[in-house]
């Protein structure tokens, strides 16, 4: 977790060992990913650190089996789940603690596992958390054995056999990153420091650390704290002296001036790291890094969202934890890929719907210029339907500690600027009774972290009279899911509330209401990506992402290009059958060419003008239309190319085109990036494209595409982005949908190069290579 991260960090040196030597002064952080022992299904006894599991599955986690599949109209998922299966699952992992190191403290950091886990050490139970999204941790010190001939076994049960459990793909397992932490017995509280921001100006800026120090014993001790720019230069340092009686939390203050600091923004998201270190005398107790951002964001009630004294709108998609054919274990790089793409676009927010994301998500957002609405939950204790089963069965017992957690650990996030803590609640909401659910937990938020608003998801509020009852005007910030007009009377009424779309469509109305309202601080699409559930079968997946789940640009996006790119935008689609029937598709290849002459065609742009050509033959200007709608044409089909060219100020700005395609000839494969390094989070995404003897994408190819790869890399999933294909991800072959399909790449070793090909009968193969490169340290 880059966020509050240890300045040194061990990797595991063999199989069920991790430690030989004795930890240096200090924090040490282990990555604990590698070498679990995996099994499906209820085992008596495996919590035993005598059960034998020699039998079972070895693997490296973050792991969700559940993607595995099969797919299946029957598991119990159902259309949630995208009929993926679900069930119980076990993980066991065997290490050994030098004797040297038995005064020190053990923890354990689950950066998430799906659900109602249950973890052991030595046979001793630490604790259960059902909520399959929150970070936790449990103190392992009282159960360990130290010494080179005594062995520890950690065990995790996970199960959610309970269904339907969630109205969207949960995943299932050890799915996220997990830690071993060795402390002295003085030390930084878990999550304990918060460093804000409180004065910003562009010629000076004011950092203030607060942090929590547990102690065993009495002593007097140095704070250090180091202020280190994003080239690695420390500019400012504080030092402080302090004593803290046995037994008791100290409270550390210190406040630092910044001259001309450089400023988190959307635009230049600079970053800061802040070193906070312990001493005793000259022995260094503790340490610990934290990435900040500088910047002052605040919500006005007239003019929206602002960010260092300039006016934005949030143009924002909403976001489900899951990365399509990898499910709930995402690689970082999968995520880098998919903000890219969405940065294209012109989004500069994303809403965590609807839960805790990975706290690596987090700092992607920090260091790409997203901000971000933080959410906690899909429900509070009345059930959804396709997801009866869910955290409503939670909630009364489990709301205030998860809600803490996901505060603590997110809140020196410089791109949260806003907290959500509902979405579409079922809820009776009347005034005042309704409204303690929602204050208790506004109350929580703020108890831990008092420098953001918080908000959440309306849902109806016309029907549940929420803008009517005095509900509404006690938020900080008034978020509703679509129904726009709704928002607009509202604020129209109440011109002093402050007011966001929490969710939106693709529809132009949603958008004309951000661009021509000046109050309304920004709006989050349903959604970035297409993602796995809430889909009826034979679908598996809900489609109304910006890109579909192997990352293909859709009409959507192309649209959305035009409204938020700050550069000129040409896209053209036309309808996919004759006479305006059927769907947007981007090509000029249709299913029959012989049935197919009146083609629909729209070009979205914001471009002044824009002048289409079919076959170097104009078909006319069109100018752009004051309320961003597409320009249209009706067009004679003829085989051949269709071009659109935008003009501004009459000089030519860009430029696309679309040829018919001829018979499938190749495959041409294309790569995300040329260079990987041999760790869990790096990918790249290579693309499988068919193509005729002149290079243009067959739009209507859906041939079995067959990858294949060197013993230096692997790869870890395939898809085409169908909606309804249910072949699974895990193997190394797929359909061609759209005359495309996707490997997602990772290495297996530290050097060298990586062969990928790809094979369709009849077709010239496809190739291409990757070089593997030292990771950076």
């Amino acid at each position: 977790m880059k966020n509050q991260k240890n300045i040194k960090t061990y990797s595991l040196l063999f199989f069920l060992v991790f430690a030989t030597t004795v930890f240096a002064q200090g924090r040490q952080t282990i990555n604990f990913d590698a070498n679990w022992q995996f099994t499906k299904g209820e085992i008596a006894g495996a919590e035993k650190p005598e059960f034998n599991d020699k039998s079972w599955r070895n693997l490296d986690v973050p792991h969700d089996w559940s993607i595995e599949g099969p797919y299946d109209r029957e598991n119990p998922t159902a259309r949630g789940g995208g009929y993926l299966p679900a069930g119980i699952g076990w993980y066991r992992k065997t290490f050994k603690v030098d004797a040297a190191d038995a005064g020190k403290l053990f923890s354990i950091e689950f950066d998430g596992v799906m659900a109602n886990s249950d973890v052991w050490i030595n046979g001793k139970h630490l604790g259960k958390r059902p909520y399959g999204y929150i970070s936790f941790s449990y103190d392992l010190t009282p159960y360990l054995n130290f010494g080179k001939d005594k062995t520890n076994t950690i065990a995790v049960r996970a199960d959610n056999t309970i269904q339907p459990a969630s109205r969207y793909y949960t995943g299932a397992g050890i799915y996220r990153h997990v830690r071993l932490v060795a402390t002295n017995k003085t030390h930084f509280k878990h999550w304990g420091t918060q460093i804000t921001t409180p004065v910003v100006t562009s010629q000076k800026a004011v950092v203030l650390v607060k942090a929590e120090i547990e102690n065993t014993g009495a002593d007097a001790y140095k704070y250090i704290v180091e202020i280190v720019d994003n080239t690695g230069k420390i500019i400012k340092t504080s030092e402080s002296q302090q004593h803290i009686a046995t037994n008791k939390i100290g409270y550390m203050k210190d406040e630092i001036e910044i001259l001309n600091p450089k400023l988190w923004d959307i635009e230049a998201p600079n970053l800061y790291t802040v070193n906070t270190k312990l001493y005793s005398g000259k022995t260094l107790i503790d340490n610990q890094t934290i990435t900040i951002g500088i910047r002052n964001a605040e919500f006005r009630a007239d003019t929206g969202f602002w960010l260092n004294n300039k006016n934005y709108k949030i143009k924002g998609v909403c976001l489900h934890h899951d990365g399509g054919a990898v499910g709930a274990a995402v690689p970082l790089g999968v995520w880098k890929e998919r903000l890219q793409k969405l940065k294209e676009v012109g989004v500069n927010g994303i809403r965590t719907s609807h839960n805790p994301v990975a706290p690596e998500f987090l700092d992607l957002c920090d260091q790409m210029g997203f901000v971000v609405m933080d959410e906690t939950f899909d429900t509070w204790t009345a059930a959804k339907h396709n997801g009866e089963k869910g955290y409503n069965l939670y909630f009364k017992e489990w709301w205030e500690q998860d809600t803490k957690d996901m505060i603590l650990r997110d809140r020196n996030h410089p791109s949260i600027v806003i907290y959500s803590i509902g979405n579409e609640i079922h809820d009776d909401l009347s005034y005042p009774e309704g409204y303690k659910k929602y204050k208790m937990q506004e109350d929580v938020v703020k108890k831990y972290d008092n420098t953001r608003p918080v908000t959440m998801a309306l849902f109806r509020p016309a029907n549940s009279k929420v803008y009517l009852s005095g509900f509404a005007e006690q938020m900080d910030v008034v978020g509703q899911n679509y129904r726009e007009n709704e928002l607009i009377a509202a604020h129209e009424a109440h011109p002093t509330w402050k007011v966001i779309g929490t969710e939106n469509t693709h529809v132009i109305n949603q958008w004309l209401a951000l661009r021509d309202k000046p109050y309304m601080a920004g709006q989050f699409l349903w959604t970035g990506y297409d993602y796995l559930g809430e889909a009826d079968w034979p679908e598996t997946t809900n489609n109304q992402g910006l890109f579909d789940r192997a990352g293909n640009w859709k009409q959507q996006s192309l649209q959305r290009d035009s409204w938020w790119s700050a550069e000129p935008v040409v896209h053209i689609v036309r309808k996919s059958d004759n006479a305006g029937a059927g769907v947007w598709v981007a090509d000029w290849t249709p299913n029959d060419f012989d049935t197919y002459d009146n083609a629909k065609v729209n070009v979205y742009s914001n471009c002044e003008e824009v002048e289409l050509f079919l076959n170097d033959k104009s078909l006319g200007s069109l100018k752009k239309p004051a309320d961003d709608s597409p320009r249209e044409w009706n067009v004679t089909f003829e085989e051949g190319t269709i071009k659109a060219i935008g003009k501004n100020n009459s000089k030519v700005v860009t430029q696309e085109e679309h040829t018919s395609a001829g018979k499938p000839a190749k495959i041409i494969l294309t790569q995300s990036k040329g260079t990987l390094v041999n760790n869990w989070d790096d990918v790249t995404f290579v693309t499988a494209t068919i193509v005729d003897d002149k290079g243009i994408r067959c739009a209507n190819a859906d041939h079995l595409i067959q990858f294949s790869i060197s013993d230096s890399g692997k790869i870890i999933a395939v898809d085409n982005g169908n909606i309804i294909n249910h072949d699974g991800y895990q193997g190394q072959k797929t359909r061609a949908y759209q005359g495309k399909a996707l490997a997602i790449i990772k290495a297996a070793k530290d050097s060298g190069s990586i062969s990928i090909k790809a094979d369709v009968d009849g077709l010239k193969q496809g190739a291409t290579t990757l070089n593997i490169v030292a990771e950076k340290k």
